[in-house]
């Protein structure tokens, strides 16, 4: 007859052998740790410090590559503004050079007429208006007046087309404005052409 087992036993039996590897590897790992002078917890800690170190210097990498991604993002977004604010200040620049000639013979026509002259006097009142209407719409759009009479010369917004010998000013004084200049926020559009002063024995410089 044979004899039959308990299949328990036969588990029980098969488990033995997984069993004692598994110690025998943790007892390897312990002595490999004891080698080296620490415990086995501290070596597991040591490797978790090192894991966590590692992530920590993975997420910051994340955020440094973020923050230049947005610092870049925002740069080109200034920019863009930038160039939009550009476009939209000097946008007008050929049309308000074209609207000068205008304003310049609204101009000439004021200073020609005769005020005292009762049939031309409301003619002029109707082309001052006008002159006025021009230069409020213009100033409205950044474009501002270059008037220096009695002012010092400046070779950026003046341009001189004659000089005076005169004791009554300083020299480098605007005598006359023979034309109004005009900029355009901030831009020139165009120099006042001026007549300037001089001391006798001196001249004035009138490059720009």
């Amino acid at each position: 007859m044979s004899q039959e087992h308990d299949p328990k036993e036969q588990q029980t039996e098969q488990a033995e052998p997984a069993l004692e590897q598994e110690q025998e590897n943790v007892e390897l790992e312990s002595e490999a740790a004891s080698l080296d002078g620490v415990s086995l917890e501290e070596a597991q800690i040591i490797d978790l410090e090192q894991q966590l170190a590692k992530a920590t210097a993975t997420i910051q990498e994340q955020k440094d590559s973020v923050l230049r991604a947005r610092a870049d993002m925002e740069n080109a977004r200034r920019r863009a503004e930038q160039e939009i604010d550009k476009a939209r200040k000097y946008a007008l620049e050929k049309f308000a050079g074209e609207l000068l000639p205008v304003i310049d013979n609204l101009e000439r026509a004021m200073q020609s007429a005769d005020a005292e002259d009762a049939a031309v006097k409301p003619l002029l009142d109707g082309v001052d208006l006008t002159h006025k209407s021009f230069i409020t719409i213009v100033e409205k759009f950044g474009m501002e007046v270059i008037d220096p009479q009695g002012e010092t010369f400046n070779p950026d917004h003046h341009q001189a087309m004659s000089m005076q010998e005169s004791v009554d000013v300083a020299p480098n004084t605007v005598l006359a404005v023979m034309q109004k200049g005009y900029v355009l926020n901030g831009r020139l559009l165009r120099p006042a052409m001026v007549m300037v002063s001089r001391a006798p024995s001196a001249g004035v410089d009138t490059q720009a």
